[in-house]
């Protein structure tokens, strides 16, 4: 089961066919692209112990292990952006096939979150004579918490730009019918006006700097949750815009870091009460077991390499056998739901 998906998720030829779409300077002339990504795989899912190994022990590698890095090395973000989406593109039909229980029906629901890469053990030449290690890059990830994919993907080569910059390029994809889900780093103007100006809700937890508000409604008590009592009140950052939502949750026992009252903003429409937005919320920790997934049972954190660009190749290919993990174990479920 696990070849046949292999062989349909990310065939060769649809691997190089994404490449010459989405290429920009890079050009293929004796090495495949898939055939890089064929390499990558072995190492993400644990079978060689590095992109060097993986080489070695390849029958016949067409090119240099130098040239073999140099490609690696210079593999553009857009194109693994491209793999990540064309991968959760091609799987959604059999994952919806085989039957899940939506977290909010009538909406697709999209969790968005950064992954840091750790300090690499091979240094790039200017910073050999330093005591710390280089950074690789991070990455913004878009997950599907109903179909356990992930569906976009923007990688950073700078470790330390903001991820309030680097997620824009992912809220073009924000259509109606979408719910988004955010921690409170992701809690500024410009995000939520994307948002709403693709017409998508969101639920994003408020942020201790928040965008600043012209006006507030008063509370409203709204019940109790599992988790503590929940209030409501409109709130509008613009003269003349329609109000969003804040939904105060006090919880009964605080948090790990103290904290013993959380702040959400959202769009939803009313008939999605306030009790079920503070529910909702809670499955944004998904996609943290998501990412330790990808740690874990994965390689998608390949210290050998110290380039960002291929370290995020990594990271990227780590994605891809992620999501065809989850039809995998989706299949598996299926056949046991009865026992």
């Amino acid at each position: 089961m696990a070849r046949l998906a292999l062989e349909r998720a990310m065939p060769a030829a649809w691997v190089d066919e994404m490449f010459e779409t989405h290429r920009q300077r890079q050009y293929p002339r004796e090495l495949l692209f898939s055939t890089v990504v064929e390499l990558m795989s072995l190492v993400s899912l644990g079978l060689r112990p590095s992109l060097h190994a993986a080489a070695r022990q390849m029958d016949h590698l067409p090119v240099s292990l130098a040239a073999l890095y140099d490609k690696v090395r210079r593999t553009e973000p857009p194109l693994l952006r491209a793999l990540v989406q064309g991968s959760a593109q091609r799987l959604e039909p059999v994952v919806s096939a085989l039957g899940t229980a939506p977290c909010l029906p009538g909406w697709q629901v999209r969790i968005i979150d950064g992954n840091h890469l750790p300090a690499s053990e091979k240094r790039l030449a200017p910073l050999r004579n330093q005591r710390a290690a280089a950074l690789p890059g991070h990455s913004l990830v878009v997950y599907d918490p109903d179909l356990d994919l992930v569906t976009d993907l923007a990688v950073c080569e700078d470790a330390y730009e903001s991820e309030r910059t680097g997620v824009l390029p992912l809220l073009d994809s924000a259509r109606p019918g979408q719910l988004w889900m955010a921690d409170r780093h992701f809690c500024t103007r410009t995000i939520l006006q994307s948002l709403q100006q693709g017409r998508a809700d969101f639920i994003v937890r408020q942020d201790a700097r928040h965008p600043r508000i012209v006006h507030e409604g008063p509370w409203h008590d709204r019940g109790r949750v599992e988790t503590g009592q929940v209030l409501e009140q409109d709130i509008r950052l613009d003269e003349g815009q329609a109000p969003w939502r804040r939904i105060e949750l006090r919880l009964d026992r605080p948090t790990e870091s103290g904290e013993s009252v959380l702040w959400l903003w959202s769009n939803l429409p009313a008939t999605i009460d306030a009790r079920q937005i503070a529910d909702l919320y809670r499955r944004r920790w998904r996609i943290e077991g998501m990412f330790q997934r990808l740690e874990s049972v994965l390689q998608s954190e390949i210290r050998s390499l110290g380039h960002p660009r291929a370290a995020l190749l990594g990271f990227a290919v780590a994605v891809l056998a992620c999501n065809l993990l989850a039809v995998l174990k989706r299949s598996v479920e299926q056949a046991h739901r009865e026992q």
